[in-house]
């Protein structure tokens, strides 16, 4: 009898879904002074966790829901590195006045994984998976927890019996419903955002499925639709569902008056806490089920490489000599904001519409800057590539937003993945519409000096197709020391003197390999 291949996994950090109810009776009894200690060991608890106080380096996140319905009042959901780190921040709970008046109604342990369903490559001994698949993958197994306000949490199997057994299915097909699975998903790309965590031998289901959202029709919808999916009518099993609307910690007081409570501290309080945020931006979209191929929304994830400026390594190495020769090295528009830029050889019209569907929901994001598409001026082009620029706060929410955007039609490169190059300078400049001609002109002679430089590969000049005046200009080189050299040069000190009188601000010159 022939054995079916499993999806090979890996692990990341421990999830704890914990479930508390209020006894009532006993809260309304006690004296003052008791529910006043209960409350302050309570908020410095829950206050402690979601600063992430107890782990070193700040790694996992926490974060505490108010649960609608009889089985909980509050729920409290924990990532962190180690089940040791669980072990005792539960622990830690019931040694705190606030746990002689809650019952431990329910608790679900698992961990953050991924699987083969997503790169067979990764998990190759041998294998070089795109590096974008790589950070995706690391994004699904060390999560952030988002800001969103509600939740929805519930467990799930694949189904094992005569007519439909998942596990009996071959691996390819298995891959296959998992990404048509995903194709849903991908709809609700920035509005419903996930955690997978598998949970074999840890808990009483196979896996559990962590939603948020700041509009739970998007969860109720996307979970209707996936109920259609084979994936779902033929295999899936499901648990009780249990949804929530996270709180500050500080707003606990509120929770245990039967008052109205969010995220925002409620300053009327009394307490001198931190907010305490998890710390990060939403790593993970929707996938369901945890052996399956999701990127991010119910599904699936191309994770395609993406061009950012982050300030480690070669790339800080790289702003501090161009801050030297008093070239500003900032990313677009301060210093706080990550670029990704990925081309598209597809028909700029089409792509400019699949971009807009994306922007859309990522604009539900707060740390979403700008996501556009750029075409070539002129001749310029590179076999008519388009360049779609998108600006993120976080690195974080910039590695997930690549994921998506390498979905778009005919992803062709993107900075700097050519493997024996060093890599992309991207260069963005908003300029004056009366000088806008001037600009194009000037380029044209930059570039034809740029064609007799040592190390230059491609230099490419395009604009904004919403605005003509936002030009953005992608010049690929050998080696980093070719790109200094020009930077060094009398034409781009020219350059740069001419430019003061065109350009609207100050332009900004971003490594983006």
């Amino acid at each position: 009898m022939d054995r079916r291949r499993p999806p090979q996994t890996e692990e990341g950090w421990y999830v704890l879904h914990d479930f508390r109810s209020v006894d009532w009776d006993a809260w309304r009894n006690a004296p003052e002074r008791r529910r006043a200690r209960a409350l302050e060991e309570g908020i410095d608890y829950l206050s402690s966790a979601t600063s992430l106080t107890d782990v070193d380096a700040e790694e996992g996140g926490s974060a505490v829901f108010s649960v609608i319905g009889h089985e909980a009042d509050f729920m409290v959901l924990h990532l962190r590195p180690t089940i040791a780190d669980l072990d005792a921040l539960e622990r830690r709970f019931e040694g705190t006045a606030l746990a002689e008046f809650t019952e431990h109604t329910d608790s679900y342990l698992s961990v953050t994984e991924v699987s083969g369903y997503m790169s067979e490559e990764y998990f190759e001994e041998d294998g070089e998976a795109d590096s974008g698949i790589a950070r995706y993958i690391e994004s699904r197994l060390e999560p952030e927890i988002p800001d969103a306000e509600y939740v929805s949490f519930y467990p799930m199997d694949k189904r094992r019996d005569a007519e439909w057994n998942w596990y009996d299915l071959s691996f390819d097909e298995r891959a296959e419903y998992m990404s048509g699975h995903g194709d849903i998903g991908r709809k609700y790309a920035g509005r419903v955002t996930q955690i997978i965590s598998g949970s074999v031998g840890l808990d009483d289901h196979e896996w559990g499925v962590t939603l948020f959202a700041d509009d739970p029709a998007d969860i109720k919808g996307l979970l209707y639709e996936m109920r259609f999916d084979p994936s779902s009518s033929r295999f899936g099993e499901f648990g009780r569902f249990r949804f929530g609307r996270r709180f500050a910690p500080e707003n606990l007081r509120a929770l245990l008056s039967g008052e109205r409570v969010s995220q925002e501290v409620d300053e009327g309080d009394g307490h001198s806490h931190g907010h305490g945020h998890d710390h990060g931006s939403s790593r993970g979209h929707h996938g369901h089920g945890g052996d399956d191929k999701s990127s991010g929304h119910h599904g699936d994830s191309s994770g395609h490489d993406h061009a950012h400026g982050s300030d480690d390594g070669d790339d800080s190495n790289v702003r501090d000599e161009l801050e030297d020769l008093g070239v500003y090295a900032g990313k677009p528009h301060g210093e706080d904001v990550h670029a990704v830029v990925l081309y598209s050889a597809a028909d700029v019209d089409d792509l400019f519409e699949e971009v807009q569907g994306l922007r859309a929901n990522f604009d539900h994001y707060d740390s979403h800057v700008k996501t556009a598409v750029y075409d070539a001026e002129g001749d310029g082009g590179d076999e008519n590539e388009a360049a779609v620029v998108s600006l993120w706060e976080t690195e974080r929410a910039a590695n997930t937003a690549a994921g998506f955007l390498g979905d778009l039609p005919e992803i062709v490169r993107q900075a700097g993945d050519e493997g024996d190059s060093w890599g992309t300078m991207g260069m963005f400049y908003a300029v004056e519409p009366d000088h806008r001609g001037d600009f194009v002109g000037t380029f044209e002679e930059v570039g034809d000096a740029l064609a007799d430089m040592d190390g230059h590969r491609k230099t490419t000049l395009l604009a904004n197709l919403e605005d003509e005046n936002d030009m953005f200009i992608a010049s690929r080189w050998d080696a980093r020391e070719d790109a200094m050299a020009f930077f060094r040069s009398d034409a781009f000190a020219e350059t740069v003197e001419w430019g003061r009188d065109i350009l609207t601000e100050r332009p900004r010159h971003v490594f983006l390999a």
